[in-house]
């Protein structure tokens, strides 16, 4: 392995991922990085588990797709429990479907149906959460070695940081929004029945709660209908 290369390889990776204008196209580039920089590496993809379904984000393969279905149904596998960060594991590691495996047995069985011979998921996570996992497949058996596995934490630990920070920019955009939204709502209200500012929130607030509507939906409406 050449870790020089290697090493320039993901400083311009990590420009690239601060440079993307959306959580999707940083997941692209993240994704699209294993299958360059991760030796073996023939598919890539995100997993996020929201309570006990799983969610798969930016896979390059539709085996990347398949296995995180199949890790769903039957509530196993590496890349579920790599989500779920348990036990302080950071990384998991399939490195042959062919061979019998006692933790994974049900998941590595049918698997193997899906044209997949190896496979590994690295936990993406900061000192504050837990995002999910970036997992890595091949349709070799034996294809990830221990050079691999390393590429892979540090790869995983760059994207780490970069979809923590694309999320929170997106959610300061969303509230940005949403402010916007709900003043614009709160004008409309306040001109058209000579309304203060606190009645006027009180108003879309009451509507929020009384219908089980979220406020920026409510106020979206009002921005949409010119009222309630």
């Amino acid at each position: 392995m050449d870790w020089c290369g290697f090493a320039q390889q993901m400083a311009s990776m990590a420009r690239s991922l601060l440079a993307q204008k959306s959580i999707a196209d940083t997941l692209r580039s993240i994704t699209s990085s294993a299958t360059e920089l991760v030796e073996g590496c023939d598919a890539a993809g995100i997993l996020v588990l929201r309570g006990l379904e799983v969610e798969t984000l930016a896979p390059t393969d539709q085996v990347v797709v398949d296995s995180d279905r199949l890790q769903e149904r039957l509530r196993e596998g590496p890349c579920f429990d790599a989500a779920r960060g348990r036990a302080g594991e950071h990384v998991f590691r399939i490195a042959d479907f062919t061979a019998e495996q006692p933790r994974w047995a049900a998941f590595s069985a049918q698997a193997r149906a899906l044209g997949l011979g190896s496979m590994m998921g690295f936990l993406l996570y900061t000192e504050d959460e837990d995002l999910g996992a970036l997992n890595c497949y091949s349709r070799r058996a034996g294809a990830f070695t221990d050079v691999s596995e390393t590429a892979g934490w540090l790869l995983a630990s760059h994207a780490a940081v970069a979809f923590s920070s694309a999320r929170t920019h997106a959610q300061m955009q969303q509230a940005v929004a949403t402010r916007h939204t709900i003043g614009e709502a709160m004008g409309i209200l306040m001109g058209g029945h000579h309304l203060s500012e606190d009645q006027a929130f009180d108003v879309l607030r009451r509507y929020s709660q009384e219908r089980n509507i979220k406020l920026r939906e409510v106020a979206r409406r009002v921005c949409e209908r010119g009222g309630l």
